[in-house]
């Protein structure tokens, strides 16, 4: 299930509660931008902010997901660490990164690098 958020502002994530949300989501947008992320992880807290900035940055659609709320985020993308970021285009995965704590600028970079 998408949750929305209380503003409607596509420059900020959308919460996603389930796989199912995230596939309505993807169908809707085609290209996106995933962090799975996990209750309790610090370094996932800290990426918060930055993924806001980053939402803020580029121009596609961002959705964050607690990896643990549906167990099939886990299998369906392989989560063997969080933060774990995974970009959609056109309906297909292009890439993954989950290495701990990314800055902004950094993330930006890697999200335009795949979209040229």
């Amino acid at each position: 299930m998408e949750q929305q958020s209380s503003t409607p502002d596509s420059t900020r994530p959308t919460a996603i509660a389930d796989v199912a949300g995230w596939e309505s989501f993807i169908d809707r947008h085609g290209t996106a931008l995933l962090e799975l992320y996990t209750e309790g992880c610090g370094i996932c807290s800290s990426m918060e902010p930055v993924v806001a900035n980053v939402a803020k940055a580029v121009d596609i659609p961002v959705a964050t997901a607690n990896a643990r709320g549906d167990p099939q985020f886990i299998d369906r993308f392989t989560v063997t660490s969080v933060p774990m970021f995974v970009l959609v285009i056109d309906g297909e995965i292009a890439a993954t990164r989950a290495e701990g704590f990314i800055s902004g600028d950094d993330l930006t970079a890697w999200i335009e690098d795949h979209l040229e």
